[in-house]
Order: structure tokens, then C-alpha cells, then sequence
């Protein structure tokens, strides 16, 4: 089965590129011709000439972004894009969600549908489709929500999976609160489950672990990459026997999204380090594993300055008030193993009661998926999608900051002006700390 993926807006299309490179990068390497297969048909359809072309919509309103994509895989050789499936135009979203949401959207609503019907007709079986676009800008975050909410309504039975790009806190654009709340709001509604990686994490990996002094847009999309492609790319679940899994974003779904107000989902990859130092290096599946489980119980975002300290409460420990731990709560987890000796991994550690709130049982709450093969250069690689408790102080002060502007009336009327009213701004902030809350309350059931 097949995933097409959208990419919306120069986030999204940035991303994307780096996405498919990865993907075929880790395919082709060495003699794995079921891995391959497997990979490529999933990810890319071939021509009549053997060309391999990515099953990827291209959409922006400006031409820039998707005409150095095109570049970019004419030079490499290795991969393309069609270009009957990217749409363009000439002007952009300034930056505002709703201007891409309520104007530009709605505008090229049918040639958008067109593009991706075309993509989609042509995969044998379709496993869903996957929306990357960030939520700070304009055509990423309100054009990127206005096409999944078309998705939704032509494709009503498929998955459908947003990777979300969070903004630094610090600031890229001086309305991406706004810009984020609004989208997040509506998301939450149309999608199966959020994909959320948090700029200044990935930075942070990029300069400490990954050792990078001038770090570039380039460098960051290619850890996102990284850590997409090593959830995404083929593996054997645990009732698969034998086979590589064949439906990835309604299995990532499954595993992990089991209740409506439940959908935010932050990933971890490890190990992640220069590419010098991999040939020298060797890991193994116990101390992984134990580094990637105190990653997630103390909301640690890389294996490097890992807290110790922080354990998990018994389960007859769990009423507390919500400041009376700093443990990150989980609802359900999935683990990805992947490399040489893949089978000989325990992961009872991820089984234990006391990492997950107790709605469901751990049986039930945890999931791991096995592949021989290893990833993308590194022998061993263990990846963790959690759908926990790691993404809210990010969002709590994302709306906090979005309802202090809003309170002053900051910049209102550059949203108003494109139709968006006040009450649609209040819903959204409804929608966000409704997500804040429900998620707080995982950590306070015994």
C-alpha cells in the first residue's frame, strides 16, 4: 500500500525533499532487494523508462521553493517529482493563516484537488495520505489546513496524518501564535494524528549532538528527515509474520491514537551523531532502549543530558495533583527497532505499568515494530512515537502568548479583514486548552 505525501507551503516542500532523499538514500543502500520493494512502493512510483518518481504532491503560492525542489532532484539523478503534480501561483499567503485559509485556499480549491487525485489514482492501494506543512506561516498553516479539510471530505474512509513543523519560541514570524492555535484548532478536527517535530529541539540536536556550527534550514530538515523515514520506512509488526507491513500510517494510527482528544504524537531517534563518527561507533539494543525509556519518562528531547533522576510513580501512586510529578505521562507508545540483531531486543521496559496512565493496560498501550535492516548508515537505530504528555508546555506557552495578543487586540484586523471573525479565534483557543487539558489529566488517573 501506498503513502501520498502533500507538502504545503516552503516548509512543507523543504521538508519534503529531504524526506524522499532519505527514503531512497536508506532503500538503495546494499543488497536488501525486499526492503527496497517494499520502500518503493510505498514511497515512489516507476515510469516506462525506470525512473523513479516520489508519490508527493507539491503545492505553494509562490514558485520559489517548489522550482528548487525540481533543481535539486534533476541534479542528483537519483529521484523526482512529477511536475503534473505541484501547483503554484505567484503571490503568497503573507504569513496569515487566514488569508490562506479563507482566500487562497478556497480560491484553488479544485485545481489543489485535481493534483492529488491524480497522484492518488495512481497507487494500486492507498495507505493514506500524509500533509507536511508548518503551522507558523501563512500558505503552510492556512492553505496546509484548508487542503486537509478538502482531503477529508474526498477521501472520508483514508488516514490522513499531519507532520507539523512548531516554530521556535523565540519567534520566526510575529503572528505564529496566532497562526499556530488557529491551525492546531482545526487540525485537531480533520486529522488522524499530529506528527509534531519543535524547531528548537531539532536545532538543538543539530548543534550538540550532530555537532553542526552554522546550522542551516538544510541541516534541520534533514534530522526531521531522518526521524520520519525511520518510523515510516518498512518493518515487520507483531502479527505481520515475516512480512513488511503494508498499511504504515493506519498502523501508526492503531497503535498509537485511540481516542479523539488524543492526537498529538512527539518522536525520539536514537542513536544521532556526525557521520564521521558512525563507521567507529557501536551500540547496543540494552543500553538504547534504557536511554530511549528515561528519554521519555523525564521529557528529555536528546540522549545527551539525559535526567536520571526523574522516575515514575507506582500506579497506586498516580492521584496526585498535576504538580506533584514531572514524570511524562504516555497514553500509548510505539518503538521501532531497526539493525543487526534486531530479534535479541527486550523491551520490557517500555511494558512497565508505571510510564502510562492507567485508561488502558500497558499490553494494550505499547507496540513494537522489528526490522533487520539497518537505517540510514547507522547499525542500530531504536525510534520512539509517543503519543504522551512531552508536547504540552510547548503548547501551553504557544496559547498563552496567542491570548495575550489576542486580549490586546494585537493584529485582529489582519485576520478579520480575509473573513475570519473573532469567534473563530475564541473556538480555536477552546480547542487548545481543551488538548492542554486532557492531556494534563493523563498523569493524575489511579
Amino acid at each position: 500500500m501506498s503513502v501520498v505525501t502533500v507538502q504545503l507551503g516552503q516548509c512543507g516542500n523543504q521538508v519534503g525533499v529531504e524526506f524522499f532523499d532519505t527514503l531512497y538514500n536508506d532503500a538503495q543502500a546494499g543488497q536488501r532487494k525486499a526492503y527496497a520493494t517494499a520502500s518503493c512502493e510505498r514511497f515512489f512510483h516507476q515510469t516506462k523508462d525506470g525512473d523513479l518518481v516520489a508519490r508527493a504532491v507539491q503545492i505553494d503560492m509562490e514558485p520559489k521553493v517548489i522550482k528548487q525542489n525540481f533543481s535539486k532532484t534533476a541534479k542528483s539523478s537519483k529521484w523526482k517529482y512529477d511536475a503534473a503534480s505541484s501547483f503554484n501561483q505567484r503571490q503568497g499567503s503573507g504569513n496569515n493563516w487566514a488569508n490562506g485559509f479563507c482566500v487562497q485556499g478556497p480560491r484553488h480549491k479544485e485545481a489543489v484537488e485535481d493534483v492529488t487525485r491524480r497522484e492518488v489514482e495512481r497507487c494500486d492501494r492507498l495507505s493514506g495520505l500524509m500533509a507536511m506543512m508548518s503551522v507558523a506561516g501563512g500558505t503552510g498553516s492556512g492553505v496546509g489546513t484548508y487542503v486537509t479539510q478538502c482531503l477529508r471530505d474526498v477521501y472520508p474512509k483514508s488516514f490522513i496524518v499531519n507532520h507539523l513543523t512548531w516554530p521556535y519560541r523565540t519567534g520566526e514570524v510575529i503572528v505564529q501564535n496566532y497562526n499556530s492555535v488557529l491551525t492546531l484548532g482545526h487540525l485537531y478536527q480533520l486529522s488522524d494524528g499530529l506528527l509534531v517535530h519543535e524547531n528548537d529541539t531539532v536545532h538543538k540536536m543539530c548543534s550538540q549532538l550532530l555537532r553542526i556550527k552554522d546550522i542551516s534550514i538544510t541541516d534541520i530538515n534533514k534530522v526531521i528527515a531522518h526521524q520520519l523515514g525511520a518510523v515510516l520506512q518498512p518493518a515487520l509488526t507483531a502479527d505481520s509474520n515475516g512480512v513488511y507491513s503494508r498499511n504504515p500510517l493506519g498502523e501508526l494510527v492503531s497503535a498509537l491514537v485511540c481516542h479523539p482528544e488524543y492526537k498529538l504524537l512527539s518522536m525520539s531517534t536514537i542513536p544521532q551523531m556526525p557521520s564521521s563518527f558512525i563507521a567507529y561507533t557501536t551500540f547496543g539494543w540494552s543500553p538504547l532502549i534504557k536511554d530511549l525509556r528515561q528519554m521519555l519518562v523525564s521529557n528529555t528531547k536528546m540522549e545527551q543530558g539525559i535526567d536520571w533522576q526523574v522516575r515514575p510513580l507506582a500506579v497506586s501512586e498516580r492521584t496526585r495533583s498535576l504538580t506533584g510529578s514531572n514524570v511524562n505521562t504516555s497514553l500509548a507508545n510505539l518503538l521501532i527497532l531497526r539493525g543487526k540483531d534486531v530479534f535479541s531486543a527486550e523491551t520490557v521496559d517500555f511494558s512497565d505499568a508505571a510510564i502510562y496512565s492507567s485508561w488502558l493496560s500497558p499490553k494494550d498501550a505499547f507496540n513494537v515494530w522489528k526490522c533487520p535492516v539497518s537505517f540510514n548508515k547507522y547499525e542500530k537505530t531504536a525510534t520512539l512515537v509517543s503519543n504522551s504528555q512531552a508536547l504540552i508546555e510547548s503548547l501551553d506557552n504557544m496559547v498563552k502568548k496567542a491570548w495575550n495578543m489576542f486580549a490586546a487586540r494585537a493584529y485582529i484586523h489582519q485576520y478579520t479583514k480575509f473573513g475570519l471573525s473573532e469567534v473563530d479565534f475564541l473556538e480555536s483557543f477552546s480547542f487548545a486548552e481543551q488538548i492542554i487539558s486532557s492531556y494534563s489529566q493523563l498523569g493524575c488517573n489511579g
